[in-house]
């Protein structure tokens, strides 16, 4: 029985298919526990990798995607037959700002500088007070270690607020991840200035 839908969670994911098999079975198990916990999965519309893999994942359990690509993507073929709800934009800015506004809150799968930058990106606007949704990383494999080191480096060296650390949570697991989403709660942030 499928739940009483709850909001949009933007997944920010790679699209790269050679990669550990460990990485996609997580990306599945998210859609998946998306879609039971009544979660709208929005991402970025491909076909491949984790991002195809989350989308197999939540509409194998009776969940809705919305996948937000850019048209030259679509007129590659790169867009995931599988989805029935597509949006498709001008550009790569107008994709990631589309995702944002649809975003009650974001999970960051591991990924390239692709998925890097749309992570950083959302933290700036969290930093800001442009965007106020929780950021969750979810940490497979440890794969966010190195730039969780960096994020801390950059506390402790004063180029961000010690309360910026609260701009994000990070879970090891997808269980973890959704646990967070259910129990997350507005956060203010202390202006950078």
């Amino acid at each position: 029985m499928k739940r009483e839908k709850r909001g949009n969670v933007c997944v920010f994911c790679a699209s790269s298919a050679n990669i550990d098999s460990r990485y996609l079975q997580a990306a599945r198990d998210l859609g998946a526990l998306l879609a039971r916990e009544g979660w709208c999965c929005v991402n970025g519309g491909g076909a491949v990798g984790l991002m195809g893999a989350v989308t197999d994942g939540a509409l194998d359990a009776g969940g809705e995607v919305t996948g937000v690509i850019p048209k030259f993507m679509v007129d590659n073929g790169w867009c995931y037959d599988r989805l029935e709800d597509v949006i498709i934009t001008a550009d790569m800015h107008q994709r990631k700002h589309m995702m944002s506004d649809m975003a009650d809150a974001v999970i960051a799968l591991p990924g390239g500088v692709g998925t890097l930058e749309e992570l950083l990106e959302t933290l700036t606007w969290r930093q800001l007070g442009l965007v106020k949704v929780p950021v969750i990383i979810l940490n497979t494999l440890g794969y966010y270690d190195a730039l969780l080191h960096m994020l801390s480096h950059a506390i402790d060296e004063g180029f961000m607020k010690p309360s910026h650390a609260q701009l994000w949570q990070v879970a090891a697991t997808p269980q973890e991840a959704i646990d967070l989403l259910a129990n997350s709660a507005t956060v203010e942030f202390e202006s950078k200035y």
